[in-house]
């Protein structure tokens, strides 16, 4: 039996020899030739894929100066170049995992041999004789070809004749493909080396908290014994194994005299000096920590709308550089947690702040009182507070909105208004009774001027200006200066539009079809970084741009990665805006609503503000900008059960029908503290001067409102009412053919040009600058109708501010 056993692995073996033999000379004739030929073509598509297919690498978002601030990755891994690796690194790989590495061609035949016989005398798979160009081939196929398809992975690793012999017919073709050094190179920054860590800079900084370029030999031959069984073999965890492992890669380097036996000795007997803890980077926004966290968030959620795929920032290998300014996020930060500890039940504090500009809007920083994290228990969240619509309101910061409606009517900042003591609305609507309002409590009855209301905020004069501008032009000018995202893509309820108007209409049209007259009451969800961006647009004299948190995209190769962002626009005249900021400038001067708010903080700057505070007390907020910054600060009850918000030190819940916060209060003290940090050696800007016709009123000139009309009529009805028109097209996933903007919006003198941007029905994805040329054919078709919303409850008799 023995010898009938002996042949027969004898017979094995000269069949396993054939079989290695024909599987590597592509035979091409015959039957064998053409299932030879459908295998080429794999390989063939393997080895393109090795050649042109990227590494998944980590993203780096950093702030405005570059520092890192987040990573986002599948793996953790960011490449080095041939000449960022030392030599230690490269002679203990070679050492210890293919000694004739710069002698073969890819396969080594000598070894294939003797791990074939050993293998099957033995009766299996025991040695593998696989070059480094061949176990590149595996990493990459399992690492990156599979990704993180657990199937593909098995596939790639199999121990059978056919994927071995697959791996080798690979190697070769790259073997002319590649020098040896960006083989070794390649192979190096692909195989995974433990704990997470992809490639040998990931493994060089986890490990040993340095680069690959300064890898000792101890170091190295650490490293080159892992990739061999990195979870067997993690230093953390098996010290002694590991120790053993790199003490044997020493001596493989030694005896092949990659190194001298002095420099082998004191390699053998150094420790393992891991670095304690291992330098791992977090991943996500949560490692970006409490403060800087919520402007992650919000930089992600941006891109996403901008075309990019949650698989593409985790794999791109991008570097990001954001508009966060570090010292406006800790300033912000500081004050919002002093405003309201972190840890207080049930009630936020979050602020936006946003830089004014005619070309972009930079937002600076997004805080909470709350720490950005996954740990309830601790006052964490990882909502978007900041940057999100939260489901509250913002009070009565809104009647800015009304007032600058009516200024495009022909209204001034120094016309009078009346102020009853209470206002019964012939136009709007208490359910199926009228609508009644009164004024908060220590808001004076009687007539004052457009600028002293806006700084007295009384609830009465506001609905009444409101029923003279038109509810549906206050809407439209608060989506105009801003309140995109909140009025347009979330319902009355706070939630996102579903598609076909599954969850109801958006919260404008809910307004204009309810004939909501509380809407200049600031009652409704609300998104804390669109009221700053209010402040930057009339700061910026009318300009609307969108709020940016990108400053610039680099790829992987560090070339410039252009992004659809939507353009800036004119919404309102710019003499309009310079008025209003000067109508809103006396709110923190004596008898306005911050006025002991700005004087405990000895705030003395030029300001344009508005408080605001909603019904029940459940809410409250503050909108402040300078010609420098603008930024608002909304305290609101986060908790499950929404309690009113009572103004003590430290502020709290003091239940269902209880509260006196008022916007003047917790909001603006937050604002201030944070603004005087941030204004710090800026100079002191002066508000814009201001016309005649804002300030006393005069004859309008009203642009038609042609956004969302074909191109055709739009122009039609601009050149009918004296206008000029312009067009420029713009990416957009509205319909091709459809206007998404004009500037300007609003007054504008006859025969002035009126700039229409067209949808092209398109949406790009990310690029590098110079894209190819788009294609010109429609985007999809637009979403149905949405369905008709539920009936309109009660509308909020809602209370605002008080003079302190």
């Amino acid at each position: 039996m023995r010898v009938r056993d002996g042949l027969l692995k004898l017979f094995g073996l000269c069949v396993l020899a054939g079989v290695l033999v024909a599987g590597l000379l592509f035979p091409i004739t015959g039957s064998l030739g053409v299932v030879s030929n459908r295998a080429s073509d794999a390989v063939n598509s393997i080895s393109a894929d090795l050649m042109t297919k990227e590494p998944p690498l980590v993203t780096t978002v950093t702030d405005k100066d570059g520092r890192p601030i987040s990573y986002l990755f599948d793996q953790d891994r960011t490449p080095a170049a041939p000449d960022q690796i030392a030599d230690t690194m490269k002679a203990a790989i070679v050492a210890i995992e293919d000694r004739r590495f710069f002698d073969h061609q890819g396969v080594d035949w000598a070894g294939t041999l003797r791990a074939a016989m050993t293998n099957q005398v033995s009766g299996g798979i025991s040695q593998g004789g696989s070059t480094l160009t061949q176990q590149y081939v595996k990493n990459y196929l399992v690492h990156v070809v599979a990704g993180g398809d657990p199937v593909k992975q098995h596939k790639a690793i199999e121990q059978t004749p056919a994927r071995k012999l697959r791996e080798m017919r690979i190697a070769l073709q790259l073997e002319k493909q590649l020098s040896k050094e960006e083989i070794l190179t390649r192979y190096l920054n692909v195989v995974p080396y433990g704990n997470q860590a992809y490639g040998i800079s990931a493994a060089s900084r986890t490990y040993f908290g340095t680069t690959p370029d300064q890898l000792t030999i101890a170091q190295a031959a650490l490293l080159a014994g892992m990739v061999n069984s990195p979870s067997a073999l993690n230093p953390e965890n098996n010290p002694d194994e590991a120790l053993n492992r790199r003490n044997l890669v020493i001596k493989a380097m030694e005896d092949q005299q990659r190194i001298t036996p002095e420099a082998a000795d004191e390699a053998r007997n150094s420790p393992l000096g891991l670095v304690q803890p291992l330098q791992s980077i977090p991943n996500g926004c949560v490692g970006a920590g409490p403060a800087d966290g919520f402007f992650c968030k919000y930089v992600i959620d941006y891109l996403e709308r901008a075309g990019f795929t949650e698989e593409q920032l985790r794999t791109g290998g991008y570097t990001i550089r954001t508009t966060l300014d570090e010292k406006a996020t800790t300033a912000a930060k500081a004050a919002a947690e002093k405003g309201v500890p972190k840890t207080t039940k049930g009630i936020a504090n979050v602020m936006s702040v946003v830089e004014p500009g005619k070309e972009k809007h930079r937002v600076r920083a997004l805080v909470a009182n709350r720490d950005f994290g996954l740990d309830a228990s601790q006052g964490q969240t990882a909502y978007a507070l900041p940057s999100g619509v939260i489901k509250f309101g913002a009070g009565s910061v809104y009647k800015v909105f009304t007032s600058a409606a009516a200024m495009e009517k022909g209204m001034g900042i120094y016309n009078t208004i009346q102020a009853p003591g209470s206002y019964t609305s012939s136009v709007y609507k208490n359910g199926t009774a009228p609508y009644t309002v009164g004024n908060a409590e220590g808001v004076s009855p009687g007539p004052r001027t457009l600028q002293k209301a806006l700084a007295t905020s009384p609830n009465t004069a506001f609905v009444a200006l409101e029923e003279r501008a038109g509810l549906d032009q206050t809407v439209d000018m608060a989506v105009r200066l801003g309140m995109r995202q909140t009025l347009q893509n979330y319902t009355a309820s706070g939630d996102p539009l579903g598609a076909n108007g599954s969850s109801g209409v958006s919260q404008a049209d809910f307004v204009k079809q309810h004939n909501i007259g509380a809407f200049t009451l600031g009652y409704a969800p609300t998104s804390p970084l669109e009221i700053s961006n209010v402040g930057a647009t009339i700061m910026s004299g009318g300009t609307w741009c969108p709020p940016t948190p990108i400053e610039q995209i680099l790829d992987r190769n560090g070339n410039p990665v252009s992004i659809t962002e939507d353009p800036c626009e004119q919404v309102v005249d710019e003499p309009l805006a310079n008025a209003l900021a000067v109508g809103m400038s006396q709110d923190d001067k004596p008898g306005g609503t911050a006025a002991a708010a700005a004087s405990g903080a000895h705030w003395t700057r030029p300001l344009a503000s508005k408080t605001g505070t909603t019904e029940s007390y459940q809410s409250a907020g503050f909108l402040g900008a300078t010609p420098q910054y603008s930024g608002a600060v909304l305290t609101f009850s986060d908790g499950t059960s929404p309690q009113g918000i009572c103004d003590t030190d430290p502020p709290r819940l003091c239940g269902v029908n209880g509260g006196n916060i008022y916007g003047g209060k917790v909001p603006a003290r937050t604002w201030f503290d944070a603004m005087n940090v941030i204004h710090e050696g800026l100079p002191v800007a002066q508000l814009p001067p201001t016309i005649e016709r804002y300030e006393n009123g005069g004859d309008e000139f009203q642009v038609p409102n042609v956004v969302g009309m074909t191109s055709n009529r739009a122009t039609e009805a601009l050149q009918k009412a004296g206008y000029k028109v312009q067009e420029r097209s713009v990416n957009s996933a509205r319909k091709q053919g459809l206007v998404v903007s004009q500037t300007p919006r609003g007054f504008a003198l006859p025969g002035e040009t009126v700039t229409l941007s067209v949808s092209t029905g398109y949406v790009p994805p990310p690029s590098p600058e110079k894209p190819p040329p788009q294609p010109t054919a429609p985007g999809p078709p637009p979403e149905q109708p949405p369905a008709p919303p539920p009936e309109q409850p009660n509308p909020p008799n809602s209370p605002d501010n008080f003079p302190p």
